[in-house]
């Protein structure tokens, strides 16, 4: 699947921007750590979690994101890999997405809160959108092929873990601004939300045929089962639920179903 042929000049410029992109999306999000300007992500996350919060400790995940986007962009500044198809038509939509998450860090360290909701929201539209359209080239990828592993598993984890992050960013918001609808209680739309992000990781789980998607939402899930079990055990264990069958469907998706065939009808 992957391409032999060598950039062109205007291709190897599209590199330098990815690679600028995603340095400029860890930098800033370990910049607000260690240099303590404004709130930190947990910290604004956990400014108005009354309807649903995740624990703290689900947030490390950033640690394998940051490392997954830094290793598909300098894998694109190497002259010697090629072009192919999903490099190409990943590239503009993770600089966007990159870009998106790294302003998301500053737009909470200022609790700008309608920036972060925008931001996030378009960070993961920008890169489920290629995801799904490419849905066929990344099922048809062989195990061993790099552009599974540096391409398709370091932006389908990024997409994954917004996948959790944008509904809970707003309801965070939304919480903190009073602006939660009354017609449902704050536990219904907390569980409204968990029922969505399910139907959508497995939605396109069942496209992709890959565990990479899944895994920072059943992990996401699970975060949010430690965090309420004491505040609000119904919901804890409606999260509980919701973690386990998006990892054990993700993997019956992914290892029961073979990567580009459809089982007979």
């Amino acid at each position: 699947m992957s391409s032999i042929i060598r950039p062109t000049p205007a291709q190897l410029t599209r590199r330098m921007i990815v690679l600028a992109a995603a340095v400029f999306a860890v930098v800033v999000g370990q910049a607000q750590v260690l240099m303590g300007w404004g709130q930190t992500p947990q910290e604004f996350s956990a400014d108005s979690d009354a309807t649903l919060r995740v624990a703290g400790y689900a947030f490390s995940i950033w640690g394998l994101i940051y490392a997954g986007i830094l290793a598909y962009a300098v894998r694109q500044a190497l002259r010697q890999t090629g072009e192919s198809l999903l490099i190409h038509r990943f590239g503009w939509p993770s600089v966007a997405a990159f870009l998106g998450i790294g302003w998301w860090v500053v737009a909470a360290a200022f609790d700008l809160e309608a920036a972060t909701v925008v931001l996030i929201f378009a960070s993961l539209i920008v890169l489920l959108l290629p995801l799904l359209h490419n849905a066929d080239a990344i099922r048809a990828l062989g195990r061993t092929e790099r552009d599974r592993w540096l391409v398709v598993w370091p932006l389908a984890l990024l997409a994954g873990w917004l996948t959790v992050a944008a509904p809970l960013n707003l309801l965070t918001v939304a919480t903190g601004n009073g602006a939660l609808p009354t017609m449902l209680s704050p536990t219904l739309w907390a569980t409204l939300a968990i029922v969505v992000v399910v139907l959508v990781g497995l939605g396109v789980t069942l496209r992709l045929r890959m565990l990479a998607y899944a895994l920072p939402i059943a992990w996401g899930l699970l975060g949010a089962f430690v965090a309420e079990q004491e505040r609000n055990p119904p919901l804890a264990w409606v999260a509980l639920a919701a973690a386990v069958t998006v990892l054990v469907a993700a993997v019956i998706l992914t290892f029961r179903l073979r990567p580009g065939v459809e089982r007979p009808r």
